[in-house]
């Protein structure tokens, strides 16, 4: 089968969830698959794609992301009915690059990883002959902006911001509508995620294939873990991120120090966000910035928080630690998607107090957090390893 992605950014080297997923469908399916990608280049991204790339896919080009400024989204939301993530992508050079492409050669799957790639499709369904176009939605974009949107109303000073994602939030029921019945198949990470699509259009084919990793990759680590540490894994710019770090930090961690006082929280993600400022002074807390790798942090941490309260789809984060044997806390929010018990692969709690007495207990009993670890790396192997989650997306590319 020849098959072209469309990426956002370069896949390749792999740090963030986004690029995870895209490279672990690329490099599984170019095992058995002819895979070619157009990707943008995002700012700070090395133009020459790495050799990783290039020896995996049968051809590589990059066109450079474009340049949107704050002016221009604020012109877009006040003169304009599309939202934001329809235009965040938009190229006339990506454009006529996938136009030749697509004149070149015949694909038998177009495979557009992504909502903010949604305005090529215009291109796409103008070849001939047309592919078999598949749009994997990594997040159910609608309701993650509606679920922004209530977090932030509970705080004035974040009505604007409120104000900004409920706008987004009424444009993307349409257009993520449009786009889903636009498509030949419709991928979903999560149950809930396909389940809130078809609310939208009930007459999609949208197919769940969560997100996966390389858990020859994510190995548990024999050394010991330095003591009472907590970590957070993310990109520190996004939005659900910076809302998780500051209640944990403002409502939780205060209550887990007032039992354990050497308890120290480590945030490790790129691009810290101004708001998290606020931590820097406090000892308890790192934030580390970009790092080459996580899986140092996660492996020298007690235990791994995801005090979520925003965001859709499934977090590859939590699957990272899981694989690591790392135990969890998360909120039911953080770790929705998953089909996981309470005290059976991680630890769920949503509140203040729930959350701390969780970390407490599990930085008490280090024999209890073994447990769950083994638990957790069981069930991403089980499920979630990317030898595992290819061939059903090999399925949905021959369903008729």
């Amino acid at each position: 089968m020849n098959i072209l992605f469309l990426t956002p950014q370069l896949p390749y080297p792999p740090h963030k969830g986004t690029a995870l997923r895209n490279w672990g469908l690329i490099s599984g399916l170019a095992e058995r698959h002819r895979v070619s990608l157009l990707s943008f280049q995002a700012p700070g991204q090395d133009p020459q794609p790495a050799p990783e790339l290039t020896e995996t896919c049968a051809r590589v080009e990059t066109v450079p992301q474009p340049e949107r400024t704050i002016r221009d989204r604020l012109r877009d939301l006040l003169f304009t009915r599309q939202p934001d993530m329809a235009l965040r992508m938009a190229s006339e050079t990506f454009a006529r690059r996938l136009e030749h492409w697509l004149a070149q050669e015949s694909f038998d799957v177009v495979h557009i990883e992504g909502i903010e790639l949604a305005p090529y499709l215009d291109v796409i369904e103008a070849a001939r002959p047309r592919p078999l176009i598949l749009f994997d939605d990594h997040n159910c974009e609608y309701l993650l902006q509606k679920r922004v949107c209530l977090t932030d109303l509970r705080i004035p000073a974040r009505w604007p911001g409120a104000a900004y994602s409920f706008v987004q939030w009424r444009r993307l029921l349409r257009y993520e509508a449009g786009v889903c019945r636009r498509a030949d198949r419709v991928l979903a990470v999560s149950a809930p995620d396909a389940a809130a699509l078809r609310k939208l259009a009930p007459e999609i084919n949208v197919v769940v294939v969560p997100n996966g990793i390389d858990t020859r990759a994510y190995q548990p680590q024999t050394s010991n873990p330095q003591s009472q540490t907590l970590v957070f894994t993310g990109t520190m710019g996004f939005r659900p991120n910076v809302d998780a770090v500051l209640w944990f930090a403002r409502e939780v961690l205060p209550l887990v120090q007032a039992e354990v006082p050497e308890v120290h929280f480590i945030i490790v993600g790129q691009r810290p966000h101004a708001r998290l400022d606020e931590l820097r002074d406090d000892p308890a807390i790192t934030l580390t910035g970009w790092v080459d790798d996580t899986r140092p942090y996660i492996a020298g941490a007690v235990v791994y928080v995801a005090p979520l309260r925003m965001g859709g789809g499934t977090r590859l984060k939590l699957l990272e630690a899981m694989a690591m044997s790392k135990p969890v806390v998360a909120t039911r929010l953080g770790a929705e998607g998953y089909p996981v018990a309470d005290g059976r692969e991680m630890v769920l709690a949503d509140t203040p107090a729930d959350f701390a007495a969780a970390v407490v207990g599990l930085l008490r009993a280090p024999g209890r957090g073994v447990e769950l670890g083994r638990a957790g790396r069981a069930f991403v192997e089980e499920r979630y390893d990317w030898r595992v989650i290819v061939p059903q997306v090999e399925a949905v590319y021959a369903r008729p």
